[in-house]
């Protein structure tokens, strides 16, 4: 462990990593979230698209493999793409569900107030579904980084899963074994930070509404 800490080798590796889950955990976030919202409030939209989404789901992101390297080729785009994907449906069917366990009661009493779209999801959607969309955040934040070494080792040529792979081609199983341990800490940080995040927004939306 210190042999690649001192030569750089770790943290080449661990930060390449560390962008690829940030980029497309990011990206599934942002188009997950809002997605799952719309979902839970358009019906017609939810009967259209939940077949599809259902479909897609259950297909292991490394089922993609092939396919992200025929579309985006070597390097970060195919590895980030599949990362993406574990993240996106979670997301979408947590916020989704979410939204449909509010109590319609608080929508009409938005409506009896006048709120606007802004206010109903600013002020009634977001502080109601935190709590589901944070656990499902920990959870999605844990797949992502287990999907990012599998596609390391095949993908790409840096991050931890190619660190393992390579260490394995050249028997250095004391590598294979440093970076097992970093990705267990790594995994352990991350729950930390979502958990803290969590509280926060927790916080900061229920200080909002009051």
């Amino acid at each position: 462990m210190l042999e690649l800490i001192g030569n750089g080798t770790l943290l080449r590796h661990t930060v390449a990593s560390l962008f690829r889950v940030t980029a497309g955990f990011y990206l599934a976030v942002l188009l997950g979230v809002p997605l799952g919202i719309l979902l839970g409030r358009i019906s017609m939209l939810w009967a259209f698209l939940n077949p599809v989404i259902q479909f897609l789901r259950p297909i292991s992101p490394l089922a993609w493999i092939p396919l992200a390297m025929l579309w985006f080729g070597i390097g970060d785009p195919p590895a980030i793409f599949l990362i993406f994907l574990a993240s996106f449906f979670p997301m979408v069917v947590s916020t989704t569900i979410a939204v449909h366990n509010i109590n319609p009661i608080y929508f009409q009493v938005a409506a009896n107030f006048n709120f606007s779209r802004k206010e109903i999801i600013a002020r009634l959607i977001f502080p109601a579904i935190i709590p589901e969309v944070v656990t499902a955040l920990r959870l999605t934040v844990t797949i992502a980084w287990l999907v990012v070494v599998a596609a390391e080792m095949i993908a790409v040529r840096s991050g931890l899963g190619y660190l393992i792979l390579d260490a394995r081609n050249a028997l250095r199983m004391d590598y294979v074994m440093d970076g097992m341990i970093v990705i267990g800490l790594i995994g352990l940080v991350l729950d930390h930070i979502m958990k803290r995040l969590g509280n926060i927004e927790s916080a900061q939306w229920g200080a909002k509404v009051r």
